[in-house]
């Protein structure tokens, strides 16, 4: 039977933990219900991507995880790639909605004003018999820096919403809108209105179709022109008259004028 997505119907709360995701990933093994949110107030070895560590100070930040069971709420394969995006859009706006600022998406995993980083998106997805057993999305958003908190080799690259708005932003506001953005954009993928998601990931974000942008993928440096998501929410990119698509997994680093 297919389950209403209901994310934050359980919420556990730790005070610090090494990662929101692993905690996640073990309840979701111990049978934890979809929505489950595991939320921190610090993280010891907090997950970026490709390996990286995502920089986690006390009470400076929101820093979740939900458990979600494809399966059993019926998101299909192709929906379940797009799980990045969908989060991306429930993080824009939540912090839109209660910091009261405009904000960007970084292809595939960043939530930017301007160009500094504010918040990023970890998707992870255990299969069994080439089924999605569980997935787990972890979102973390600096809300509370000042500029002189973030550490050396951050400092130029980063920002926090108190710093965006320019005062103090409630953490417990800003988790139930974002509860409340990544159920409904969950349901619009279980719905099947995946080409939604891409089109309203693609409106927010921070350059624009036909901007030239620069990704490394691998050992390549690839220049040319935003062309678009494809249908699996791969980046499209236009150079020497052809358009190839690149893949979430591939991607090192994407920069823009």
């Amino acid at each position: 039977m297919r389950q209403k997505a209901m994310m934050g119907s359980v919420v556990r709360r730790l005070d610090v933990c090494p990662s929101t995701n692993d905690v996640a990933r073990d309840l979701a093994e111990a049978g934890a219900a979809h929505g489950t949110a595991v939320v921190a107030e610090e993280q010891t070895a907090g997950k970026g991507t490709k390996g990286r560590r995502w920089y986690s100070p006390r009470s400076q930040g929101l820093y979740v995880s939900f458990v979600l069971r494809p399966s059993e709420t019926g998101l299909g394969p192709r929906a379940l790639s797009l799980l990045p995006l969908a989060a991306g859009l429930a993080g824009a706006d939540a912090a839109r909605d209660i910091a009261g600022v405009a904000v960007g998406l970084k292809w595939p995993n960043d939530l930017v004003w301007g160009k500094l980083k504010f918040g990023g998106i970890l998707s992870e997805s255990v299969f069994r018999a080439g089924t999605a057993v569980f997935s787990i999305i972890g979102v973390g958003i600096n809300v509370a820096q000042e500029e002189r908190d973030f550490p050396d080799d951050l400092r130029s690259l980063a920002t926090s919403l108190k710093l965006m708005a320019g005062k103090a932003i409630g953490k417990e506001a800003l988790f139930v809108r974002l509860c409340r953005s990544l159920e409904s954009w969950y349901n619009a993928l279980r719905g099947g209105r995946t080409e939604d998601v891409i089109r309203a990931y693609e409106n927010h974000m921070a350059f624009s179709l036909g901007d030239r942008i620069v990704v490394t993928a691998g050992k390549n440096r690839l220049p040319g022109r935003f062309a678009g998501l494809g249908p699996e929410g791969r980046l499209r990119l236009e150079s020497a008259e052809r358009i190839r698509e690149i893949a979430f997994d591939t991607i090192q680093a994407l920069d823009w004028d």
